[in-house]
């Protein structure tokens, strides 16, 4: 069946006019969207995914139903489409005239009657009169992103949405492994139910795997009408039309050697980088490929390194030639940066991840990567900016910054060949961004049913399996269960009416989660401005602090001049041609995959026995590349006896400068399974020496500093059992930089670190401070939600635990063999992990307070086995101490049991106390309460101390004094005694009032 039969013979027509025959996602993919089903369609960049997802919608509204248009009494939506980027939803606005006004005149000629499909933009960057235009107006499509689709939510543009029939997810790759991804489901689900009907959901994407857990993710769960009260998926036809992609690869080296390059003879004498480093030699080969090109897209792996690279490559070719594009710059800059690539006005464009999705780029003519991309999905993304249309062939050229990064660029290239993506995993039961949740629905209606809520969020695949003690917890956090006394953020959001089931929104909850929607971490940016206030983007708080009026820095390429530093913002005037500083943002790192780190090992192990010309031909290398990489992995060898592989560790010790031992964990698994292999490596170092000697992990294996001692450290201090890795990492995780910053990001997502007005930043130290109190605080409770989540967070999105114990048990049966080694001097592989001691030591700012070890001994544990979803979690304290606490509270223990006492002798005890005998049976003295002896008092250094106390004792007066108990103090008395001197005040003035009446002056 030719798939275009399904649309009017208008849509037919130009269709095949403009673009000729459907690609494969359109044939496979029109049926199914034409039947109302929910489709996840996987297909190559550049294959008209999103006009396979449109063309169905746009026939609707046009020509199939001309009668629908909008009452204009009661306007609203009806296809919602959401993309990751505000970039790409402007894009795709564009991209969608172009049928609309070709399709238009054609209806209009044939006498057809059609109706014009009106489009609006919500995201970030749209100003706020078009925003009360689709308030008042609403647009038939909405390109919005799922930040501004909640936000529409929870305000009263709601409405507008009632009749939605189709979302479309572009991207969904994107967000399905993060917690914008939960936030994005919860928010689907309120739309469902605002429509009170099944939504079409179409989901978009080029690297996504495996399907069906991206099916569950985007379709959701509802009740089934076979079983009361059973939760099923709801179905989604998932169309794979990921044909092989034609891509154009090779991973170039510029020098002979890359442990020593030479500087490139055509750089400037007083050139930055004429050095001994890479810069001298990658910088002149980009400007050689830019000059024989219309135009280049330049992929690196942070803003740094973007600004860097641009201003290298501008003053080698004497001329403005490439621009910066990332995501600190405002949205007017990055759009001008654009049109400039597009229109030819610039060769070239050096970006971060901010160009990684689908934007529309024009005709890019190739695409380098700087450095290895982390991951073979995101090398295809970038990669595929490059021929970004139906059959064309994407090339792409990388370029390693050092050898390790060599040997990973490799491995990453061949697999981007196979098309082996990593496996999407889905964060499971996000408690702050279900806290965050909740204080909007609650804000958005009048009273919300407990029940219904608990129904809304478990019909997500993100909350599918939440329970409803977890939930109930979160209630009671945001109805001020906690004490706010002391933290004020504690304080209640909503109001929880147990008995009849319901909550509502308190007194600003509403502005409150409008102000902090989302989950993209707060960094502490400031705003840099020009002096009428248009936006050019934004810095690290930290070279602030550092910058002072009338230095010059790079932004996007161009030089800025700091004329005045606010509290909030940085005004700043152009410096064309003035030397500027390369500014830095702090950021997470992007961690290796342990699939690809398995495939790194595999080919390390393989590629020893291997010629260049082998090298070069199956893995896209060239001369230089492979000559440099056989050489990294013999010196390796040399130096080792072996190179660390997917089936051998490497344990290697040396002494460094001062004579310390210094020891390295050699393996190629990534660094989720190596930061949890660091925290249980700590934790023992803690056990055998009793130093605090953090482990310092990359992609690449472990390093720790010893002290000096007679021995070198055994092998087995880094292999801790696989049955007690659980319980050390959770111990060592309270006190650890990583357990801090995820807290204080995870308050902010829950609503309890707030920024304090809308527009306006919050310092990030203050911010860290902050949250140090909150986690003081929080501490002392085992069922604090945000405790929980944050060691959720960190031992399922951040860790890897499974891995790491399948590892250790691997070693443990010697499938996985572990080599101890000592050198002189750090290996090859060692010495690329030295680069990050220092610089970890210097930037962590998010460790906890004192009482770190405490931190896990206020869990919960059942509550973190619910959350984790798994059947049990380690002891965390000693079982003994838990039987014979549980033995104290129920009264069983030896000491406080019950004695067994007769009638009679109870009775005669009980009247003894009371000052009565029972029939006269308890002599009169008994009445006389008796006196708890005195302790004896210590030995007086004089006669006159002697007699002092002597007095004192005897005195009946003072003696009641100190026996009666003393009468708390409260309130506004307790606020007026706080101060020591107001104290001292009241004392003396109670003196002076009690010994005027005791002593009256005499007359005269």
């Amino acid at each position: 069946m030719d798939p275009l039969a399904l649309f009017h013979p208008i849509t037919r027509d130009w269709f095949r006019s403009a673009l000729g025959e459907p690609t494969a996602p359109q044939r496979l993919g029109w049926p199914a969207i034409a039947r109302g089903e929910s489709t996840l369609i996987l297909a190559p960049t550049g294959s008209g995914k999103t006009l396979t997802a449109f063309l169905w919608c746009l026939d609707r509204l046009m020509l199939h139903e001309p009668a629908s248009e909008p009452d204009p009494a009661e306007p609203a939506c009806r296809v919602i489409y959401i993309s990751p980027l505000k970039a790409l939803a402007v894009d795709v606005e564009r991209n969608l005239q172009t049928p609309l006004q070709q399709i238009a005149p054609l209806a209009r000629s044939a006498g057809v009657p059609f109706h014009l499909p009106e489009i609006a933009i919500r995201t970030g960057d749209t100003p706020q009169t078009e925003r009360a235009r689709f308030r008042r107006h609403p647009a038939d499509i909405l390109i919005t992103t799922p930040e501004s689709l909640y936000l529409l939510l929870t305000s009263e543009s709601a409405s507008a949405l009632r009749i939605v029939d189709t979302v479309i997810v572009d991207e969904i790759h994107a967000l399905v492994p993060t917690k914008r991804g939960a936030h994005l489901a919860l928010t689907l689900e309120r739309l469902e139910a605002i429509c009170a009907k099944r939504v079409q959901r179409i989901g978009l994407s080029a690297t996504q795997r495996p399907l069906e857990e991206v099916a569950r993710f985007l379709g959701g769960s509802e009740t089934s009408t076979d079983h009361a009260g059973t939760m099923t998926a709801r179905p989604v036809t998932i169309i794979n039309a990921s044909g092989p992609k034609q891509l154009h690869l090779k991973v170039e080296v510029p020098v002979e050697d890359m442990k020593a390059p030479e500087p490139d003879a055509a750089l400037p004498p007083d050139s930055p980088a004429k050095r001994a480093s890479i810069w001298t030699t990658i910088p002149p080969r980009l400007l050689a490929i830019i000059r024989r090109r219309q135009s280049t897209l330049i992929f690196v792996n942070n803003r740094r390194t973007a600004e860097r690279l641009a201003s290298l490559i501008n003053d080698l070719a004497q001329e403005p030639l490439a621009r910066a594009h990332h995501g600190s710059l405002a949205a007017a800059q990055r759009a001008e940066i654009e049109d400039q690539l597009k229109k030819g006005r610039i060769r070239a464009v050096v970006a971060t991840s901010s160009l990684e999705l689908g934007i529309d780029m024009g005709a890019v003519d190739l695409v380098i990567q700087v450095e290895s991309p982390k991951s073979v999905a995101r090398g295809l993304q970038r990669i595929g900016r490059s021929g970004h249309g139906v059959g064309a062939t994407s090339k792409g050229r990388i370029f390693p910054k050092f050898r390790a990064d060599l040997l990973e660029c490799a491995v990453v290239v061949r697999q981007m060949r196979e098309g082996a993506i990593e496996p999407t995993v889905v964060p499971r039961n996000a408690l702050d961004v279900l806290a965050q949740q909740i204080v909007a629905i609650a804000a958005s209606a009048d009273s919300v049913d407990v029940d219904e809520l608990y129904a809304l969020v478990t019909r997500t695949h993100s909350y599918s399996e939440l329970r409803r003690e977890l939930l109930e917890h979160v209630l009671d956090m945001l109805d001020g269960r906690y004490p706010s006394s002391e933290f004020a953020e504690l304080r209640p959001r909503i109001s929880w009416d147990r008995l009849a089931g319901t909550i509502r929104a308190r007194k600003g909850a509403q502005k409150l989660a409008i102000v902090n929607a989302g989950t993209i971490p707060d960094r502490g940016l400031y705003a840099v401005t020009l002096p009428d206030g248009r936006r050019v983007g934004e810095l690290d708080e930290e070279m602030v602090y550092e910058a002072r009026p009338g230095q010059t820095f790079l932004l996007g390429a161009t030089a800025w001049r700091i004329e005045e530093i606010g509290r909030d913002r940085v005004i700043v005037t152009p410096a064309p041609g003035a030397p500027g500083a390369v500014p830095f943002w702090r950021g997470d790192s992007v961690g290796r995959p342990k699939e690809l780190g398995e495939a790194i090992g595999a080919f390390s192990r393989w590629a020893l026995e291997q010629s260049a010309e082998v090298l070069e031909r199956d893995y896209d290398l060239d001369a230089l590349a492979a000559s440099n990489l056989l050489e990294y992995l013999h010196e390796q060898q040399a130096a080792t006896g072996v190179v660390p592989s997917d089936r051998t560790i490497v344990i290697e010790r040396f002494r460094d400068e001062i004579g310390d031992w210094r020891l390295c964990v050699l393996s190629p698994f990534g660094g989720r399974i190596h930061a949890a292999w660091g925290l249980a490596l700590s934790a023992r170092i803690r056990e055998r020496y009793g130093l605090e000697s953090d482990a310092i992990w990359s992609d690449d294996g472990i390093i720790v500093h010893l002290p000096d001692t007679d021995e070198p450290p055994a092998a087995e201090l880094v292999l801790p059992e696989p049955e007690e890795l659980e319980e050390l990492v959770v111990a060592e995780l309270g006190a650890s930089a990583l357990f801090g910053a995820r807290f204080r990001e995870n308050a902010a997502r829950a609503l309890l670190i707030p920024r304090a007005y809308p527009g306006r930043r919050t310092p990030l130290w203050q911010q860290r401070l902050k949250s140090q109190t909150l986690l003081e605080v929080a501490r002392r409770y085992p069922d604090f939600p945000l405790i929980l989540e944050t060691y959720r967070e960190c031992m399922r999105d951040v860790l890897d635990l499974p891995g790491l114990e399948s590892l250790l048990r691997a070693l443990g049966r010697r499938e996985i063999s572990l080599v101890e080694v000592e050198t002189p001097t750090a290996s090859p592989f060692a010495s690329s992990l030295l680069f990050d001691y220092v610089a970890t030591y210097m930037y962590e700012g998010d460790a906890p307070n004192a009482e770190r070890r405490a931190a896990a001994l206020s869990l919960d544990r059942e509550l973190l086995r619910e959350l984790l979803g798994q059947e049990e979690l380690r002891e965390l304290i000693d079982a003994g101490a838990l039987e014979a606490l549980e033995a104290d509270l129920q009264r069983r223990s030896a000491t406080l049991r019950a004695r067994v006492r007769t009638t009679s002798a109870l009775r005669t005890r009980t009247a003894a106390r009371a000052g009565r005998g029972p029939r006269g049976t308890v002599p009169r003295r008994a009445r006389r309460p008796l006196r708890r002896p005195r302790p004896s008092a210590p030995a007086p250094r004089c006669a006159r101390t002697a007699a002092r106390r002597s007095r004192r004792a005897s005195n009946p007066r003072r003696r009641r004094a100190c026996r009666a108990p003393a009468r708390p103090v409260r309130g506004r008395a307790a606020r007026r005694r706080g101060s020591p001197t107001r104290r001292a005040r009241s004392a003396t003035r109670g003196l002076r009032s009690r010994g005027a009446r005791r002593r009256p002056r005499r007359p005269g």
